[in-house]
């Protein structure tokens, strides 16, 4: 039970959209045990985003997966993320933050797992 959510300041167009949402969908397989099947992906474009004091493109990654995963996997999809965010919106890497949270209470469907 993944959970991808990106802001970004820069615009992103449905193409955009759709390529992101399939790239990250291959890029959780970094982390054991997850994948795209219960994925979800959040893509806020066009956010009020400062880093460094300017505007420049960046974009501020928020990771939530249900149970843990060790420092490597988070490791190996920072880097998976960097590379698709670089690739399709041309943010460089320097440029963003990618912020990791994994817990033990995820509801779906009218209940815990």
């Amino acid at each position: 039970m993944p959970f991808i959510n990106v802001k970004t300041n820069v615009p992103v167009s449905k193409d955009a959209e759709i390529d992101l949402k399939s790239d990250f969908g291959k890029a959780i397989s970094a982390i054991p045990g997850k994948s795209e099947a219960w994925l979800m992906v959040g893509i806020e474009p066009e956010h009020i985003l400062y880093f460094k004091g300017d505007d420049s493109p960046a974009a501020m990654v928020e990771v939530s997966v249900y149970g843990s995963a060790n420092s490597a996997a988070f490791n190996k999809l920072t880097a998976e993320i960097c590379s698709i965010l670089q690739n399709r919106l041309s943010i460089d890497p320097s440029r963003i933050y990618v912020k990791y949270a994994a817990t033990a209470d995820w509801g779906w469907n009218g209940g815990n797992f």
